[in-house]
């Protein structure tokens, strides 16, 4: 009896000194991968941007975008030294829907654009052809510039050996009492619209000039810096970088 005491008061003092167990914490969740997304249909797209132009939608959004420019430019333009507004020039003062249309959307640069209103036309050949046609807001934009007084700048993604088709149409669709017209090296290739845009306006303000506005149809017209107010007009037909 004494030896059956002595071995159940060891078990016990075994249990209370055993260390105590310790829970292992449970395992994260799986990260849970959302399915893919279906883009839209490009086709689609392509019908909903066509319907977009010709039902006057985008007309209103022109005007919708472009209008606060002339209150602001009545504001600013006598109240700094040497007022400027910046534009750029595709989709933005000049339109180019009859080369875009015949085109179906695609970037078409090479080749001739003698066909229309069927394609391909050749960008290039259609920019020499100087057959663009005015956008009516921006051409309200720029009229108020010109009555108040401030510089008138284009800065363009088109390249010199474009410039006396460029200037004859901007010519020719009442762009004409401008400043300067400013064009990328024949030949010039920027990774970014921007990478050539701001340091552009960065020199005509370096000329003491103040760039109130700068307007454009493109992200990168505007990025950069170097304007007080910008205005990004409607564009759902391309995309520059």
């Amino acid at each position: 009896m004494v030896h059956a005491r002595i071995t159940v008061v060891v078990v016990a003092a075994l249990l209370v000194c055993a260390p105590t167990a310790v829970a292992e914490p449970p395992a994260p969740p799986s990260p849970i991968v959302p399915a893919p997304v279906q883009p839209a249909n490009i086709g689609d797209l392509k019908t909903e941007a066509t319907r977009y132009y010709d039902n006057g939608a985008y007309l209103t959004d022109l005007q919708l975008a472009a209008w606060p420019a002339i209150p602001w430019i009545d504001e600013r333009a006598a109240a700094v030294n040497r007022p400027a507004v910046v534009f750029d020039i595709d989709e933005t003062v000049l339109s180019n829907w009859e080369a875009i249309k015949a085109n179906d959307f695609g970037r078409v640069y090479g080749g001739p654009c003698n066909a229309l209103p069927h394609g391909p036309c050749g960008l290039q050949a259609w920019d020499l052809s100087a057959r663009s046609a005015v956008i009516p807001p921006t051409m309200d934009v720029y009229n108020t510039a010109k009555d108040r007084g401030a510089a008138i700048f284009f800065i363009t993604g088109r390249q010199e050996s474009q410039r006396a088709a460029t200037e004859r149409n901007l010519a020719d669709v009442g762009y004409t009492g401008y400043s300067r017209l400013i064009m990328e090296p024949d030949g010039a290739h920027y990774v970014s619209a921007a990478d050539f845009k701001a340091p552009q306006r960065q020199a005509i303000e370096g000329e003491g000039y103040t760039i109130i506005v700068n307007m454009g149809d493109q992200p990168s017209d505007l990025d950069g810096g170097f304007a007080e107010r910008t205005f990004l007009l409607p564009n759902p037909f391309y995309r520059i970088p």
